[in-house]
C-alpha cells in the first residue's frame, strides 16, 4: 500500500473532529473511584521454572475493574536489591501477556518491567490468562463493539480501568520505584498507554507506538481493516445507531486522553499503516498536552511500524527520563 492518508506536512497540523463529552472527566473520576472501592490485592508469585538466568519473573494477579482478577508479569534483573524505575506495558489487540521469555528487553536495560494481560483477549496471536467476567474467557476478536450502546457498559471502560490499576499494582512491589514510572505499548497497547497517561498524573514518560483507539470518527470511516472495521460492520447491521456509537466511543478516544497527559512522550507512526491510519495517530500526537513530545515517522511501513527501530528509539530516550 502506497501513501493513502494526508501528506506529512498536513498530518503535522491535523486535528480530530472527535467531540469531547462535557462529563468526560466526571465519567472517569467516578469510574476510577468505584474501582478504588476494591482492594488492589496485588500478589506477586516468584516463578522458579522459567529457564531464564538473567532475570527474575513474578506471576502477578491484581484486582482491576469491578475487583475482577487481572494477570500480569513482573520481570526484573536477577539479583535486584534496590528499587528500579518501572516500565508498565500494555498489549496489542487480540494478544495476551504471552510467556515470560517474550519480555526480556526492559529488564535487560536495568528496569522493572510490568506486563498487563488484557481481559478477555489473548487468543489471537499471543496467549492470555485473564477472563472478562462481564464478557467471556479469553477469545478471538470482536471486542470493539462489546457493550458499545453506552459508555457505562463499553468493553474499554473495563480495560482502561485495568490499565490504571496495573500502574498501581506495578508500583506496589518493593523493588519498584513508584516515582519513576513510564507506560508503553504498541497498537491497542499504545492507546492504553495514552489512556493511562491521561488518568495517572505523575508518570515520567508515555510511549505510544502506532497507537490504536484514537480519533474514532475518522478511523472508523477511513479503513476497512479490523479492528476499526468491527464498528463499521456493527453499524452496517444496526442501522441508525451511528450517533449513539460515536458518543460512546468519545469517552475512550486517545485524543481526549492525550490532551490530559502530563509527561514527556515518544510516539511512532507508520505512513502506510492501514490498521491505525497515520492521521489518527497524529490526531493524538497533536493534541498531546505536554510540550516535550516527539514522534518517529516510518515512511514505508504498515502497522508493524518501526519494530526494533522504535524499541531502539525508546531505549535511547526512556532510560534518561526514568533515571533522572
Amino acid at each position: 500500500m502506497a501513501l493513502f492518508d494526508l501528506p506529512l506536512e498536513e498530518l503535522r497540523t491535523y486535528r480530530s473532529r472527535s467531540v469531547e463529552p462535557d462529563d468526560f472527566d466526571a465519567f472517569w473520576s467516578d469510574t476510577l473511584a468505584e474501582a478504588g472501592t476494591h482492594d488492589l490485592d496485588a500478589r506477586f508469585e516468584r516463578c522458579a521454572d522459567t529457564g531464564l538466568a538473567t532475570v527474575e519473573v513474578y506471576d502477578v494477579t491484581f484486582a482491576g475493574f469491578g475487583g475482577h482478577p487481572v494477570k500480569g508479569w513482573f520481570v526484573i534483573p536477577a539479583g535486584t536489591t534496590e528499587p528500579l524505575p518501572v516500565v508498565v506495558e500494555f498489549i496489542g489487540y487480540g494478544g495476551g501477556r504471552n510467556l515470560p521469555h517474550a519480555h526480556l528487553l526492559w529488564a535487560s536495560a536495568g528496569m522493572a518491567h510490568f506486563v498487563m494481560d488484557t481481559r478477555g483477549q489473548g487468543s489471537g496471536w499471543a496467549p492470555g490468562d485473564t477472563a472478562d467476567p462481564v464478557g467471556s474467557a479469553p477469545s478471538l476478536a470482536g471486542f470493539m463493539t462489546q457493550g458499545i450502546g453506552a459508555p457505562e457498559t463499553y468493553y474499554y471502560r473495563r480495560v482502561i480501568t485495568d490499565a490504571v490499576r496495573a500502574v498501581e499494582a506495578a508500583r506496589s512491589h518493593p523493588l519498584a520505584d513508584a516515582s519513576r514510572t513510564a507506560v508503553i505499548g504498541a497498537s491497542q497497547g499504545g492507546g492504553l498507554a495514552l489512556a493511562a497517561g491521561g488518568l495517572v498524573p505523575d508518570l515520567v514518560a508515555v510511549a505510544p507506538d502506532v497507537p490504536f483507539l484514537c480519533d474514532f470518527p475518522r478511523a472508523t470511516r477511513m479503513t476497512d481493516r479490523k479492528p476499526y472495521r468491527e464498528v463499521g460492520d456493527y453499524l452496517k447491521t444496526h442501522r441508525g445507531r451511528a450517533e449513539q456509537v460515536e458518543r460512546t466511543l468519545s469517552y475512550f478516544d486517545g485524543v481526549h486522553f492525550a490532551a490530559r497527559c502530563r509527561a514527556p512522550a515518544l510516539f511512532s507512526v507508520a505512513l502506510e499503516d492501514l490498521t491505525c491510519p497515520p492521521s489518527t495517530v497524529f490526531a493524538a500526537f497533536n493534541a498531546y498536552a505536554h510540550a516535550d513530545k516527539e514522534i518517529e515517522v516510518y515512511d514505508f511501513n504498515d502497522h508493524e511500524g518501526g519494530g526494533p527501530f522504535q524499541q531502539a528509539a525508546q531505549l535511547a530516550r526512556l532510560p534518561r527520563l526514568l533515571k533522572a
